[in-house]
């Protein structure tokens, strides 16, 4: 196979693979029962006038399945971080004891794990639109090729076994997801 399809072939896949792992990434922020520190890494505290993931001013652990502890760095991010977590939206309720933030994490009803589910749902199609914007993508560049039309029809082919792949591997990690969302 030519140099320039190798190429376009390399974009597609790279593109695919990027969806897969923006997929996982959003699926790490949707809470599934039991409290994880992944549950808290969109939250960004304002240190010193720049906002900065949670991560990097404070540990994050979780002491039992129920709950979040968050153990700043300096004394004086207790506030910070506090009010960050109520602006994140999350629904969690944050704590502040003087020394470190305690999180509460409620169980899910089923009509939140429902919810959550739907939610999971939609980014894993957000994932599959990402895919096949990089399949048409790698189809429009082969056109463009100079090239036999047989070897732009296997290229075309060989782009559509790499999108049945990664749209395979979509639907594998939101099974994952919502079983892990609906265990109770």
């Amino acid at each position: 196979m030519n140099e320039e399809i190798e190429f376009i072939l390399d974009t597609a896949k790279e593109a695919m693979h990027n969806a897969i792992e923006h997929l996982e990434k959003e699926f790490r922020s949707i809470r599934a029962g039991k409290a994880t520190p992944a549950m808290l890494s969109t939250v960004m505290v304002d240190y010193y006038g720049s906002q900065t993931k949670l991560s990097q001013v404070a540990n994050v652990n979780t002491p039992d399945p129920r709950t979040l502890s968050i153990q700043p760095w300096e004394k004086n991010m207790l506030q910070p971080i506090e009010k960050a977590i109520q602006i994140a939206n999350l629904g969690l309720n944050p704590m502040n004891n003087g020394d470190l933030i305690m999180i509460n994490v409620p169980p899910l009803t089923e009509e939140r794990r429902i919810g959550l589910a739907k939610q999971a749902k939609a980014e894993s199609e957000d994932a599959k639109v990402g895919v096949r914007n990089a399949r048409k993508d790698a189809n429009n560049d082969i056109k463009k090729t100079d090239i036999s039309d047989d070897m732009k029809k296997i290229a075309e082919d060989d782009v559509q076994k790499l999108t049945d792949t990664y749209v395979k591997k979509i639907e594998d990690i939101l099974s994952v997801k919502e079983k892990e969302i609906m265990t109770v």
